[in-house]
């Protein structure tokens, strides 16, 4: 009664943070995100963020 299969959504259950890790540097992800600062509707700053969180192996090529 207790297993949670395949049937269950992801979003209806709880999830361990380090098994949520596990799971974000095995596949990677990808953070994007943009901030604007603005006074009276006049735009000041905008800035675009974008972050790549990917784990790296001995094995596998290093991305730079």
């Amino acid at each position: 009664m207790g297993d949670h299969s395949a049937e269950e959504p992801l979003a209806g259950r709880q999830i361990a943070l380090i098994d949520l890790l596990d799971r974000l540097l095995n596949g990677g992800a990808v953070l994007t995100g943009d901030v604007v600062l603005s006074i009276a509707d006049v735009d000041l700053v905008h800035i675009n963020l974008r972050a790549v969180i990917r784990s790296i192996t001995p094995d596998g090529p290093a991305p730079w």
